[in-house]
């Protein structure tokens, strides 16, 4: 089987582990490294975590690297401890890893792969978008470098999470989003639309209690937080499979039924619609075909059971091999 490169960035919260343990156990990914952001959580609280994460789940040969701590034009004013917990993974603690973080950051990672992979390197951002906007300052060729680029964020038909428009990772910093999208290169969206409408369920986190695994069982210790937030969202225990679903997409473990090519921009401004995501759909009443030019594809509906296919997914044993750069 073809191992595709991966770059992931993220905000290493909740469901941020749960899309990195599904990452880590695709047979056809090669992750070459991961940059994190703040959001969830800040940068460098993302990153232990996310070097713990990597530990437990046997890749402690992938690289991580502490990304931007503030947004373009504003500070990070504090993560989502009612969402993730203080420490962004439901207060759950992990035993330490004794790879440090990179001496680059992860706008230099992220470039530094795409060389070594051009044409190749997948780009899977599940976090606000600030290292991605940074990269394209530090390699102008970077969207020629990489094969796609696939984000987790927005609201195209749905309400939004932060306002009644916008969604966490977009709102966050939405000039860095705005500049990603206009960048050219190939951009897969996957907004509120589809993460929402797709749920984990107290069965599923008690499978992943109930593993042979350690990292599910962390998985569902940590979800136990995260159901409870979402209590007041869905009136049960319960959560929406955000990360986890776009990592999925990427990596064609989720086929979308409905996912149109369209124009899309992030409105900046400083009005009631900041980081909304204004996706051109006025070609639903023809069918959504794809408008020439576009090169944002965003995600509409996928119609399988996501939640099972995960659940699954992170109770067998992980078979992933080391990076290839690792080696």
């Amino acid at each position: 089987m073809t191992r595709t490169p991966v770059y992931l960035d993220c905000d290493t919260g909740i469901d941020d582990a749960l899309a990195l343990a599904y990452l880590v156990a695709q047979p056809n990914a090669d992750l070459r490294g991961v940059g994190t952001v703040s959001g969830n959580t800040d940068a460098a609280q993302a990153a232990r975590n996310t070097l713990d994460l990597l530990a437990v789940l046997g890749r402690g040969d992938v690289p991580v690297a502490v990304g931007e701590h503030d947004f373009l034009t504003r500070a990070y004013a504090g993560g989502a401890p009612h969402v993730h917990g203080g420490n962004g993974i439901g207060g759950v603690r992990l035993e330490p890893a004794h790879r440090p973080v990179e001496e680059t950051t992860a706008a230099e990672l992220l470039v530094s792969l795409a060389r070594e992979s051009p044409g190749e390197l997948r780009v899977i951002a599940i976090g606000p978008l600030t290292n991605l906007a940074r990269a394209l300052e530090l390699e102008p060729r970077l969207p020629e470098l990489v094969a796609s680029v696939t984000v987790m964020g927005g609201a195209a038909l749905a309400p939004g999470n932060v306002s009644p428009v916008a969604e966490a990772n977009i709102a966050n910093d939405p000039e860095a989003a705005q500049a990603v999208i206009a960048a050219g290169w190939p951009v897969t969206l996957v907004p509120l639309d589809v993460t929402m409408a797709h749920l984990l369920e107290e069965p599923h986190r008690q499978q992943l209690a109930g593993s042979d695994q350690p990292v599910a069982r962390l998985l569902a210790e940590m979800l136990g937080h995260y159901f409870e937030f979402y209590r007041d969202v869905f009136g049960r225990g319960c959560s929406a499979m955000h990360d986890p679903l776009a990592v999925a997409i990427a990596l064609g473990g989720a086929v979308p039924d409905t996912a149109p090519l369209v124009p899309v921009v992030v409105d900046t401004g400083e009005g009631p619609g900041r980081g909304q995501t204004i996706c051109d759909l006025r070609g639903r009443y023809r069918g959504l075909a794809d408008v020439p030019g576009a090169t944002c594809r965003v995600v509409l509906r996928v119609g399988a059971d996501f939640p099972g296919h995960l659940t699954q997914a992170l109770s067998a044993p992980v078979t992933a091999e080391p990076a290839e750069a690792a080696r």
